[in-house]
């Protein structure tokens, strides 16, 4: 139920027109993010070098001419093979043009004195789309990349039944920018995609109201002419479709319950079962859903063949028989009760964002798996696999001050280059461990190291365990991995950092400042040799200094359900100091160096650090053997749970 295909065509090295230079890196990149962070089940991909693509007639050339793109339609898109409930999108990163009052996608191969034999028409792209049989089509069109010979209006053509997202409006251009490695469209949706919580993009509407204000802002940073993306629905009913179910939150859910509530009660029945259908997708045991998919199987079955009501058509709907609706409600029934007594461990939990001065603008429920190890009460939440980008923009505040730490820090990048990471879903600590699990692991026999059960500098069963050293952190996962007979161990650099975002860009997981309303850090301003360094961060406020370590979970948690992740202590790494990002790792695993005794990592900041050093992308470094009351750690645990 609720699947997800989809087309990825970039094309740089044109034969005839003025080459590109991050098309097929922005195919690339939306091909990944299907396949790997929303689990598409099928992703088609053209580009100027892609491996050959299996039909159901075999395999064939990617290379995306003219020739091999029309044959791969006609033979793919021959039958159906998806459908209601499920989505078929396509992404295209390239050029494109009007021309004669029709909208046309340029292959690489286009004659452009020619476009009517050499182009493709985009409404026949979606005459072939339609055939697929999922009645949701997403069309994504990077398609106005500026060159000289490039007419303007494109995007004027509508095409129907489609949801339509335009890189520009007409008569605009879409433009590309070295810095970001993309065009600036397809940089601003994938931030767009990722973005989880209550500023998710997860329905159409809001990915449009996203984009619509980040794409200008994006392009204006890097002094492009002015790019407006544009959403072209139809119909209109679409703008409340949740694109991504894993994202949604329950007021998405709501809106597209209400909306299948009015078709009903216009009998409009395929719509409205396609609208309940997609609600099961994001809410899998919604009560109401289920029985409206009841309701409406049973009330078409009273109606006589004569006298079905007629319904609206939208992408790929196809005139649905009793027979078939009944079955399609059956299935999404049983499969949603299916689901309902998995027994999935799982909690939710609100996540709050706030604006530039620290105000709570939005608050969204969401839930997350975790598993317990009941040996010690630890909670760890299931991260989701993903990609992301890892360190800061040399335009983020608070990062310019590792040259005050450290001589050989100074001008020195050490939060950059940012780079691109992808990482396999894990489990992870929720809290960071706390004084009474670390006594019970304590008293386990010795591996390498001696534990004091107490090292803490201030008690509490439900702090934070502090003043404790890296192998001391160690000694802790290895103990508990021998008894539980699972592979504990510190996550890496860019676990922590990937865990900490939760899905976000900004300098905090809550936004772009923090309050200490939200996090336990320095919120004073403190002097120090006749300056003053502030306790606020940006345009937020000052707040207080609590002077100690508090609770775990004390407040409110990220969009993965992690709690503390800014602040309270600082959360040792595996990883090995490194000045800089230059060569580092792209897969998630730590960065080690032969050195042994080289100094380790840390990351979060602490009750006791002035904010700019709580930031996502901050970075501290100590000895192996060093012990603070500022700094503690949490676990990742590598090991599979069944249920």
């Amino acid at each position: 139920m609720g699947k997800n295909w989809a087309i990825c065509i970039g094309i740089n090295d044109y034969y005839n027109l003025q080459p590109l230079n991050y098309a097929v890196q922005d195919a690339e990149s939306v091909r990944d993010f299907f396949l790997n962070e929303v689990q598409f089940e099928q992703v088609y991909y053209f580009s100027d070098s892609s491996p050959r693509i299996e039909t159901p007639r075999g395999l064939i050339r990617s290379l995306p001419t003219f020739a091999n793109l029309k044959r791969f339609f006609r033979e793919r898109f021959q039958r159906s093979f998806l459908n209601v409930g499920d989505n078929f999108w396509f992404f295209f990163a390239g050029h494109g043009e009007l021309h004669e009052g029709h909208d046309y996608l340029m292959p690489i191969d286009v004659d452009p004195e020619n476009l009517e034999e050499t182009a493709l028409r985009i409404s026949d792209v979606t005459a072939y789309l339609r055939n697929c049989g999922a009645d949701n089509t997403v069309l994504l069109l990077d398609a106005c990349r500026s060159q000289g010979r490039r007419g303007q209006g494109f995007g004027a053509e509508e095409q129907q039944g489609m949801v339509t997202i335009y890189s520009c409006s007409p008569r605009e251009s879409s433009y590309e920018v070295e810095d970001l490695g993309h065009g600036v469209f397809t940089h601003a949706l994938l931030e767009g995609f990722r973005l989880q919580g209550a500023s998710s993009c997860a329905t159409v509407q809001r990915l449009d109201q996203y984009l619509r204000h980040q794409v200008p802002q994006i392009s204006g940073l890097y002094g492009k002419p002015v790019q407006t993306p544009y959403t072209a629905v139809e119909p209109l009913s679409k703008n409340c479709l949740i694109l991504l179910p894993q994202r949604a939150r329950l007021e998405d859910v709501q809106a597209l319950k209400n909306a299948a509530f009015r078709a009903e009660t216009k009998n409009e029945f395929d719509f409205a079962q396609q609208l309940w259908i997609r609600v099961l997708a994001a809410s899998r045991v919604d009560q109401d859903a289920i029985e409206a998919l009841q309701r409406i199987a049973v009330r078409r079955v009273q109606q006589s063949p004569g006298g079905l009501t007629a319904s609206p058509t939208t992408a790929g709907s196809r005139s649905i028989t009793d027979s078939m609706a009944d079955s399609t409600a059956q299935t999404v029934v049983q499969e949603s009760r299916k689901t309902s007594f998995k027994q999935v461990p799982s909690f939710e939990f609100e996540v709050v964002m706030v604006d530039a001065k620290g105000n709570v603008t939005q608050r969204g429920q969401k839930r997350a798996e975790f598993r317990r190890e009941e040996l010690i009460n630890l909670d760890l939440v299931r991260v989701p696999g993903g990609t992301f980008t890892m360190g800061s923009p040399t335009s983020e505040a608070g990062r310019d001050w590792y040259g005050n730490a450290a001589e050989s820090l100074r001008g020195v990048n050490v939060e950059g280059p940012q780079h691109r990471v992808a990482l396999q879903s894990f489990f992870f600590g929720k809290y960071p461990v706390t004084q009474a699990q670390w006594r019970t692991v304590a008293a386990l026999p010795k591996i390498k190291h001696n534990l004091k059960p107490e090292p803490s500098n201030f008690k509490g069963e439900h702090l934070p365990v502090e003043q404790v050293t890296w192998d001391e952190a160690v000694e802790f996962c290895n103990r508990l991995s021998k008894k539980t007979r699972r592979e504990y161990r510190l996550p890496s650099e860019a676990e922590w950092e990937y865990a900490c975002r939760a899905g976000m860009t900004t300098p905090f997981h809550f936004g772009p400042t923090i309050t200490t309303d939200l996090a336990n850090y320095h919120g004073t301003d403190w002097e120090y040799k006749g300056k003053t360094y502030s306790g606020s961060y940006g345009k937020g406020p000052k707040g207080e200094h609590r002077q100690n370590t508090t609770n775990v979970g004390s407040f409110h948690s990220n969009a993965f359900g992690l709690h503390d992740m800014h602040g309270n202590v600082w959360e040792w790494c595996l990883d090995h100091w490194h000045n800089n990002y230059e060569g580092a790792p792209t897969d998630g695993n730590a960065w080690l160096s032969p050195d042994d005794g080289a100094l380790r990592l840390l990351r979060g900041g602490s009750w006791g650090n002035l904010p700019d050093y709580c930031r996502s992308a901050i970075r501290y470094r100590l000895a192996r053997v060093d012990r603070f009351n500022s700094v503690g750690f949490r676990v990742v645990c590598d090991s599979s749970w069944t249920l």
